[in-house]
């Protein structure tokens, strides 16, 4: 049975991972916050006599407006936990998957490729973009094979409701009105089953170092996504709006997905009413 190493396994998207890839039967040896810090400086001997054939790094502080209260923190999971892995990967030769962010900023055109100028505007983004550029360097002068995935928004059943559609669909269940900040934001929302497998796509590559956005290629506003969610749910229930826009908010963002479609050879399979539909199903 190969073995295949996860960093971030207990989190949104690990455990996903984690579940799917034991369903394919692989041997998976899974880290998290539990198991230790990452950024530690001896992290790596801990696997020293432990064979593995690939490595998909997720660890990192992931909720952005914590990422403004507490930038050390997540620059120290995102770089120091990442030249551990990469020492890893690079000691064992073996390939490497890291679950990278939206990195494009305000976009100077729609929708987004992976050669679109990276401007990181907060602490989160920008720690995954140093934590990308050591990735490049150790596949240039360490010889190691990288993919990094780029997803866009993640929707999907397990999240945490600080996030959107989770703190949406709460409300929608539970609340008589449903009140958000801002109603016209746009994003392209990407299910986590879709993430997942384009993720274990990543076991086939072939390239030294590449770059691939997850995302539906298409955008929905806030707007939008409360009329989804109360249709699946079939609620219709009052909206209020305190039309606040957050800082440095991004209007619009759409992922152009060809060259994961190419390489990858992945589409996704849900749109977002569907994932809904997934996400309701034990709900209503």
């Amino acid at each position: 049975m190969k073995s295949i190493l996860v960093t971030g396994a207990t989190g949104f998207i690990g455990s996903a991972l984690v579940s799917q890839l034991e369903s394919m039967n692989f041997e998976v040896i899974q880290f998290s916050s539990v198991d230790g810090d990452i950024s530690d400086i001896n992290f790596t001997e801990r696997y020293e006599n432990t064979k593995f054939f690939h490595v998909f790094h997720l660890a990192s502080k992931t909720f952005v407006p914590d990422s403004w209260k507490n930038p050390i923190d997540f620059y120290k999971s995102a770089v120091l936990g990442t030249i551990n892995i990469l020492q890893l990967c690079s000691a064992k030769k073996i390939p490497l998957t890291y679950v990278s962010a939206y990195l494009y900023g305000i976009p100077e055109n729609l929708p987004i490729n992976e050669e679109h100028r990276v401007r990181p505007n907060n602490p989160y983004a920008h720690s995954k973009f140093l934590a990308e550029d050591l990735c490049k360097f150790y596949s240039k002068f360490y010889d190691v094979n990288i993919s990094i995935v780029r997803p866009f928004n993640v929707y999907g059943k397990g999240q945490k409701k600080t996030f959107l559609i989770p703190f949406i669909i709460d409300q929608v269940l539970h609340k008589e009105t449903i009140k958000v900040k801002d109603l016209n934001p746009k994003r392209d929302y990407i299910y986590l089953d879709d993430l997942v497998r384009g993720l274990i796509n990543t076991l086939n590559g072939k390239e030294k170092f590449s770059i691939f956005n997850l995302g539906s290629g298409a955008s929905l506003s806030v707007s939008e996504i409360i009329q989804i969610i109360q249709k699946v749910a079939g609620t219709n229930k009052k909206v209020v709006s305190e039309e606040k826009e957050r800082y440095n908010e991004i209007m619009n963002v759409v992922a152009d997905i060809k060259k994961s479609k190419k390489y990858l050879d992945w589409v996704p399979a849900y749109n977002f009413e569907e994932g809904i539909k997934e996400i309701l199903k034990k709900e209503i």
